[in-house]
């Protein structure tokens, strides 16, 4: 009796081992507090934005920090909530609740920005004030693109770009992204831009202006 008891409890560890035993090492590999990466689904509207946004023909380099934002702006306490969108009224208060919601959840903690920018020209990324590389080459943007909307007399290279989270309505064909131009001169500005898919399109359909930073006449 004592020897079937015996092997029942190996067969049960044994068991056990293998049901677990694959989920913990990945647990162990997996270094606590790393923040997770970015999902591919969102880096299409991050290139629209920077596109549309931010590049001229004469744009040959875009920085870029490798974390997510969780303010939105230089003068923010801590992540937006309800309240913050509320009080401001962004959009003529014609943000969806859902899409809101998404947004607040995303922005809670930062995420890593990963080498699937596609947005024409190249790329680095910065972290902690350090320049990393190399730099990502694509292929050259177009001659006849056009001027950027909010980017004056733009130098060769644009940036430093920081990038909340992209949050989603649940059919996800709005989204909404919070993007900070800040210029190693001291200046920039940051945006809430929105964003409408028609098919498989995103277009974007209004920005709003959250902060500027300009030199002191």
């Amino acid at each position: 009796m004592r020897t079937i008891l015996h092997l029942a409890f190996l067969l049960m560890t044994s068991l056990a081992c293998l049901l677990t035993g694959p989920a913990s090492a990945a647990s162990a590999e997996r270094p606590e507090g790393k923040p997770e990466p970015v999902p591919a689904e969102e880096y299409p509207i991050y290139d629209l934005v920077v596109r549309t946004k931010f590049l001229t023909s004469q744009t040959t380099l875009v920085i870029i920090e490798r974390l997510t934002v969780t303010r939105l702006g230089p003068e923010e306490k801590g992540p937006p909530n309800r309240a913050f969108f509320e009080e401001n009224a962004y959009f003529g208060g014609r943000l969806r609740p859902d899409l809101m919601t998404d947004f607040i959840l995303k922005t809670r903690h930062p995420s890593r920005l990963e080498g699937r920018f596609n947005f024409g020209v190249r790329y680095r990324f910065t972290s902690g004030g350090e320049l990393e590389g190399p730099e990502v080459s694509l292929a050259p943007i177009p001659a006849k693109f056009a001027p950027a909307d909010f980017v004056q007399d733009a130098p060769a290279t644009v940036g430093i770009l920081e990038f909340s989270r992209v949050g989603f309505n649940p059919r996800e064909d709005q989204a909404l992204v919070y993007v900070g131009d800040n210029r190693p001169d001291g200046t920039g500005a940051g945006f809430l831009v929105l964003l409408h898919r028609r098919g498989r399109v995103w277009e974007i359909t209004d920005t709003e202006v959250l902060w500027v930073a300009r030199h002191e006449e």
